[in-house]
């Protein structure tokens, strides 16, 4: 069979082997990549492109300049792709032209522009005992972290939602994240391994420098992520330049729940707009957007970054002329992490270097403008490397390099007068069609280049008895006859051959320009990284003169002081109501616990989000919405929110309800906010009011955590707690009821609910009049008789039963 076989299938086999089992091979043939056999079976319907055979083998192709779309239709379904291509130029190569699988690109390793969200990181993870690290290879950010258990652990993965995992071939299942998971060799894991291939990539003797040389698991997950990336999929990752290990501590967490209840970020239907960080995003980069991003999810959890950061915000909130016109002189800037790695991998155009030029040229200005010292320190200006980009790439360069005129006039002397001699050829082959029309007597006479035979004359069916006996006939079209002279075969050999030298040459003087980039890549991606910090920080004063956001105080005491809260989404909604703030006062000694009664839409859920809210808002560096703030600085924020079942998983509403606070009292410590709504409802009435009396209790007598907490609820039992529990105080939203109807006042008041007024809600949501007043008679009943609501409902279906007939039963409490 092998026999059978041509060279060029022979070649595509070999390479075939040499990638991972299930990945799609796009073998380079010309302007096309090719798939075949069951690699086209598979992408042809993905592709949308149509499905031939060759001497019976399936094959499919698209065309090579429309890759990136291509690309994203196979990552978007799942598909790992292998680039093949060519490695010689054909028209020098000696037989079959030389093939190399370039780079292979999984869902974690995209790098293409158009496949990206630039405003967010996309993270490749590899995982290790509870290590984790990860690699987001379009920026270079390389993180590892070392989680204390296996709940924090899947909290983490949640957090950073990799695109991808790799585990060990002889892992277990690693915890579910939503990813594509890849196994890879075990051995890459070993710690020898892992650090020998750390230590070779980042040119040190030891992993010390990054503080993980004791921590193996965290080195074995960094080594063999890195590993992979660069071995097994072949990506260039010179422009990973350092470690960071994320400490313990450092960070206010948000479990994956937390993030979800009180949108800080987009997911599933939730746009932007109506989150956090729809809210807080004025930035200009997309460095600034991802670095803001990440400081909303990652706040801070340390009281002097947290009180350097609003330094810097403040900084701009106080002169808002310098905010204007640095963040004017932000309007120019790309994404310059993400060029840097395509100058670094080779893959980068002549448009990125234009790119690049125009990111750089305001770095000088804004270094002398920045107010952050610490941020000022880390903007580099690059005189010399802008210079020769601004002299050498063209300002408009086509998007393809293959035709050339991507190198500016004037830049070389040798180019330009390959250029000059092209062009006066071209001239001259208008003067030589000119000159043969008049001598043919063929006025439709044209001279024509065609990529398989070169300069043709083209003359029409009706001349064609017009031709001279010079010429000689070449192709034969339905609309007439080609020819081919002497003359004009010399004109080729001039015009092509200063064209094809000169093309030559500018691919030659932008590789050299790479070079010149590559030595600076290291200050850039610094600069980078500058200018996305500084973009956020002028976000957050941005927001804070446009909202009335003021400053809050950051200490280590255990207090929450709030007065006037707003929350920062529901305020900015275009048609929402005017909002009616609300003060927030708790500590661990005195209010530990607000027990928040009242009707459904009055506001309790607002209100316990909005605390929560301005809580992560402050650590993460933002001013807030307030009159003013003082927060005891939180190591976590725990939400118990709504309802919500995970039937792919099994779990039903009451059983997610119970998992989540589970998670809450197991983890919770006395520097944790935890908001609890309406504990217990997915269950029974006493069942629920049992589990949230308990619940409460639990929070108030651990003497090992006694987190400040808010918790809102319907069961108006729940406010006897406040007899008997010295820290839990009892709060409610004001109502007002005129001629039965209710008016939300939408104001936290100290005190409790006298009713629930859920009749009152019902009505409102438009349930039919009977069903209501039904509702009112049997409520009037139960409140008078003291009866189950099991003997209700019987009593019910037996209307001609009196209820008043049914005992009575003791209350709960």
């Amino acid at each position: 069979m092998a026999a059978e076989l041509t060279p060029m299938m022979r070649q595509y086999l070999a390479l075939k082997r040499e990638i991972p089992e299930g990945a799609i091979l796009m073998f380079r043939l010309g302007d096309f990549y090719e798939m075949f056999a069951e690699d086209a079976v598979t992408a042809s319907p993905i592709l949308g492109a149509t499905l031939t055979k060759r001497n019976g083998m399936p094959m499919c192709g698209v065309p090579y300049h429309a890759l990136d779309s291509y690309l994203a239709k196979l990552i978007k379904a799942g598909k790992t792709a292998a680039l093949c291509d060519q490695v010689e130029d054909p028209k020098t190569a000696k037989g079959l032209v030389r093939r190399e699988i370039t780079r292979i690109v999984t869902p974690g390793t995209v790098t293409e522009d158009g496949l990206l969200d630039e405003t967010v990181n996309n993270y490749v993870a590899a995982v290790s005992g509870l290590s984790v690290a990860l690699l987001d290879l379009p920026t270079g950010e390389f993180l590892v972290e070392t989680l204390p258990d296996a709940a924090k652990f899947a909290e983490a993965i949640q957090r950073y939602s990799p695109a991808e995992v790799i585990v060990s071939a002889e892992a277990d299942d690693p915890p579910p994240s939503g990813a594509v998971v890849t196994r890879a060799d075990a051995w890459t894991f070993s710690p020898d391994a892992a650090c020998e291939c750390l230590t070779r990539h980042f040119g040190v003797t030891s992993l010390d420098g990054f503080g993980i040389a004791g921590a193996s698991g965290a080195a074995s997950a960094a080594g063999a992520l890195l590993y992979y990336v660069s071995t097994t999929l072949r990506h260039s990752v010179k422009h990973v330049r350092r470690i960071k290990k994320v400490e313990a501590g450092d960070s206010l967490v948000l479990d994956p729940s937390t993030i979800r209840h009180l949108q800080i970020v987009p997911y599933g239907d939730v746009k932007k707009e109506a989150t956090l960080l729809g809210v807080l995003d004025a930035t200009k980069t997309p460095m600034g957007a991802r670095t803001l991003r990440q400081w909303l999810l990652v706040p801070l959890a340390r009281t002097g970054p947290i009180v350097a950061r609003h330094d810097a915000v403040a900084a701009y909130v106080g002169d808002r002329a310098a905010l204007l016109s640095t963040r004017q002189m932000l309007s120019s800037v790309r994404d310059m992490e993400r060029l840097v790695q395509k100058v670094d991998a080779r893959r980068a155009n002549p448009r990125d270097l234009v790119a690049l030029a125009a990111s750089l040229r305001p770095v000088g200005e804004l270094s002398s403008a920045c107010l952050v010292g610490s941020i000022r320190e880390r903007l580099v200006p690059e005189p010399e490397l802008l210079d020769l980009l601004e002299r050498a790439v063209a300002p408009d360069p086509p998007a393809l390099m293959a035709d050339g005129g991507f190198i500016r006039g004037g830049f070389d002397s040798d180019l330009d007068e390959l250029r000059n001699l092209a062009q006066d050829g071209r001239k001259a082959l208008v003067e030589y069609q000119t000159r043969e029309q008049e001598r043919t007597g063929i006025s439709k006479l044209k001279i024509r280049h065609v990529s398989t035979f070169g300069f043709l004359i083209e003359v029409p069916k009706g001349s064609v008895s017009q031709v001279p006996a010079d010429y000689e006939r070449r192709q034969t079209l339905t609309t007439g006859e080609r020819y081919v002279t002497a003359e004009l075969r010399e004109f080729e050999r001039k015009v092509l051959g200063a064209q094809s030298r000169a093309v030559a040459l500018e691919q030659e003087i932008f590789s050299r320009l790479l070079d010149a980039i590559a030595l600076r890549s290291a200050s850039i991606q610094s600069t980078a990284n500058a200018v996305g910090e500084l973009d956020a920080v002028m976000s957050f004063a941005d927001r804070a003169l446009a909202a009335g956001y003021v400053r809050p105080e950051i200490d280590d005491s255990s207090v929450l002081q709030i007065e006037d809260g707003r929350h920062p989404v529901i305020e900015q909604l275009p048609d929402a109501e005017p909002f009616v703030p609300n003060s927030t006062s708790m500590d661990r000694e005195t209010c530990q616990i607000m027990l928040i009664t009242g009707p459904n839409m009055a506001g309790k859920s607002t209100y316990i989000r909005q605390v929560a809210t301005i809580a992560i808002m402050a650590q993460a560096g933002s001013f807030v919405p307030c009159s003013r703030m003082r927060l005891g600085c939180l190591d976590r924020v725990f939400t118990r929110i709504g309802a919500g079942d995970d039937l792919a998983r099994g779990r039903s509403t009451f059983l997610v309800e119970m998992q989540e606070t589970a998670n809450i009292l197991n983890n919770a410590t006395g520097r944790s906010l935890v908001v609890l709504d309406e504990i217990g409802r997915g269950t029974s009435t006493f069942d629920g009011i049992s589990i949230a009396w308990s619940v409460a209790e639990y929070l108030h007598g651990n003497s090992k955590s006694r987190p400040k907490t808010l918790f809102a609820t319907h069961y108006h039992e729940l406010a006897d707690l406040a007899d008997v529990l010295p820290r839990v105080k009892n709060f409610t939203v004001k109502v007002k009821e005129e001629a039965g109807r209710i008016v939300f006042l939408r104001r936290i008041v100290p005190g409790v609910a006298e009713k629930s007024f859920g009749i009152h809600v019902a009505a409102m949501a438009g349930l039919p009049q009977e069903v209501v007043t039904r509702a009112r008679q049997i409520l009037e009943n139960l409140e008078a008789n003291d009866m189950d609501v099991t003997q209700q409902a019987k009593a019910v279906r037996r209307p001609r039963k009196k209820l008043s007939e049914f005992p009575g039963q003791m209350t709960f409490f």
